[in-house]
């Protein structure tokens, strides 16, 4: 099988169950971000081999978030083929940042992106994950969709911020302060 496949050449791509849309659509510009935030956490993890809890969680993360990108390439009427993200799910986070958030000293300033290379990419990582909330907040604007996935990524980007903490504060690095 070929990667190309010359179907994509007039701007449009197939969702699951074959229906062809544009390829800025509110729905592709959905799963779009959430998969580049899967890759962003996935570069993440080459820097936090170090930190074998992060990245267990990270790589559980990422396989959510292909279920996420599944449910969001499947029109409205078609069978997602997978189990939809729940409440179970935002759960856990919740819980994984409150693991972290013990190992921390209470957050008293706002703090900018950076400190370990690590840490950067996972601020990068949340600010992706921000957008990809908003595009299906926007995508939910106009179709039905899963509210859970809307919270769940709000969370997440929680979690991201945290998971930034706890590498700077592993490694010894100070996180960086707002002076402003």
């Amino acid at each position: 099988m070929r990667i190309y496949t010359r179907t994509g050449d007039d701007g449009t791509t197939g969702l699951l169950g074959g229906q062809r849309v544009s390829k800025d659509s509110p729905r592709v510009e959905a799963y779009g971000s959430v998969d580049e935030l899967n890759a962003y956490l996935g570069l993440a993890m080459v820097h936090l081999r170090s930190h074998p809890r992060l990245s267990e969680m990270l790589q559980q993360i990422q396989n959510e978030l292909f279920v996420a990108g599944a449910e969001l390439a499947t029109p409205v009427g078609n069978k997602v083929p997978v189990e939809p993200i729940g409440e179970a799910h935002v759960q856990r986070l919740e819980s994984w940042i409150d693991e972290l958030e013990q190992t921390l000293p209470p957050l008293r300033h706002f703090i900018l992106p950076g400190g370990t290379a690590g840490a950067a990419i996972l601020h990068v990582a949340r600010t992706v994950c921000r957008r990809a909330e908003r595009r299906v907040v926007t995508l939910y604007h106009t179709e039905p969709g899963n509210l859970h996935l809307i919270t769940y990524l709000n969370r997440l980007g929680d979690l991201l911020f945290v998971m930034a903490r706890a590498v700077n504060a592993a490694e010894g690095v100070q996180d960086v302060i707002w002076d402003g």
